[in-house]
């Protein structure tokens, strides 16, 4: 596991583990050992069980290793308090003030927006006849967006994209460039804070300030953390959604056509279906972030010792035959898909609804403005990124007729 190879295809081994082994301990590339919960029925109740806390502080390991268990270099740059970890009440508190800006109907109504970025991305290129969908539109696509729905002026956008562009190399950039880049984010966060306080608006670090004015006793640092978990979560995994959904439906020719028809007709439910059957099949989040048991507990059969790592396998577990039909095939209409791409329990993803948004918006615009996109690489040649929770392609290069040279 965990090799270049595994990373090409980790399927074939997850439904040996999910066999043989469905709570299984290994030992990470960090050194760190965790049990690997592969199962859907075990990642269900693991993810909603309250013994498993998302404190790293419960940890059993030396604290020098607590530091490989959480996003890289948040611990040093004190941007550890955030919803990814911590309990209930604080993770209660924190979520309650932010979720506002994530339900269905805000998200509506950034619609346009998202639709305006993704036609002026592919502006860019559809001239060209080829492109590469990683760099120029998968990754840049939800960084705007974060950034308008965060806040920051969009002068100052760029500066966020390279710094998130260093964090989701995971050691593919120069060393130590992912703590410096994450060390940048914060001093920015914090000075941008201050000024909102100052000049606030109607966007979500405004919101947050003004929660922490009226009682919410939000700290600094929390509202920092809050922002900085928000535009890391908030675009690493819609840039795998997209590009990981491409790839699937450039692998499979006759969903992707059955999709473009659906489109063309002015069809709305095949894409609905669709993103969700594209979160199952290759989602972009392959492992659940971090648990650690607070006391004892038995997962599948197996003990679990208080202290002990605990890492959903939802890519695993989102092919689990004992819960899906037929789960190695693509299916764009299926309907009995309670996936746990986005995960469950308290901690389900807060910005579902708006990945779910900017996927379909990307997808169907892609498909609708270059309808011959089709892989410019030898599916052999393509790579996946390093990392342990992500799963997400390095680039996804792509060929197609220029909209000028169309008959």
């Amino acid at each position: 596991m965990f090799t270049w190879e595994f990373a090409t295809d980790p399927y074939p081994a997850y439904g040996w583990l999910r066999e043989h082994s469905p709570v299984h301990r290994t030992k990470l590339p960090s050194g760190v050992e965790a049990w690997l919960v592969t199962r859907y029925a075990d990642a269900k109740q693991a993810l909603a069980d309250q013994r498993l806390s998302k404190n790293p502080a419960h940890h059993d390991e030396p604290a020098h290793a607590k530091g490989k268990t959480g996003i890289p270099g948040e611990r040093k740059a004190d941007l550890m308090t955030h919803l990814l970890n911590i309990d209930p009440p604080d993770h209660t508190r924190l979520r309650r003030l932010v979720s506002k800006a994530f339900t269905p109907r805000t998200v509506a109504e950034f619609a346009p927006r998202v639709q305006e970025l993704t036609d002026s991305l592919i502006d860019r290129f559809a001239e060209k006849g080829e492109a590469d969908l990683i760099h120029e539109f998968a990754f840049p696509l939800p960084i705007y967006a974060i950034c308008d729905l965060l806040g920051v002026p969009r002068e100052d956008q760029d500066d966020f994209r390279d710094w998130a562009g260093m964090m989701i190399r995971h050691g593919g950039g120069p060393r130590g460039g992912v703590a410096r880049s994450v060390k940048k984010m914060r001093g920015y966060l914090l000075e941008l804070i201050h000024r909102k306080r100052e000049n606030p608006g109607e966007d979500l670090i405004s919101g947050l300030i003004r929660a922490s004015d009226h009682g919410e006793h939000l700290t600094e640092n929390e509202a920092a953390a809050m922002a900085f978990i928000l535009l890391f979560a908030g675009f690493e995994t819609t840039v795998n959604l997209i590009g990981n959904g491409m790839y699937a439906l450039l692998r499979n020719p006759d969903q992707r056509e059955r999709l473009q028809t659906s489109l063309a007709a002015g069809e709305s439910e095949l894409l609905d279906t669709g993103v969700e059957e594209l979160l199952r099949y290759d989602g972009p989040v392959e492992l659940a972030t971090w648990r650690f048991a607070t006391s004892p507990l038995c997962i599948g059969g197996q003990d679990i010792a208080a202290g002990d790592p605990v890492l959903v396998v939802l890519a695993a577990a989102d092919r689990d035959p004992e819960r899906f039909d037929d789960p190695d095939r693509l299916d764009l209409g299926r309907r009995d898909n309670q996936h746990l791409g986005y995960g469950h329990g308290i901690h389900y993803c807060l910005g579902a609804p708006l990945a779910r948004l900017e996927a379909k918006a990307a997808l169907a615009t892609l498909l609708r403005r270059l309808p011959d996109l089709r892989l410019g690489a030898d599916p052999a040649d393509l790579r996946w990124r390093g990392g342990l929770i992500m799963r997400g392609l390095r680039t996804l290069p792509v060929e197609f007729t220029p909209p000028s040279h169309r008959r």
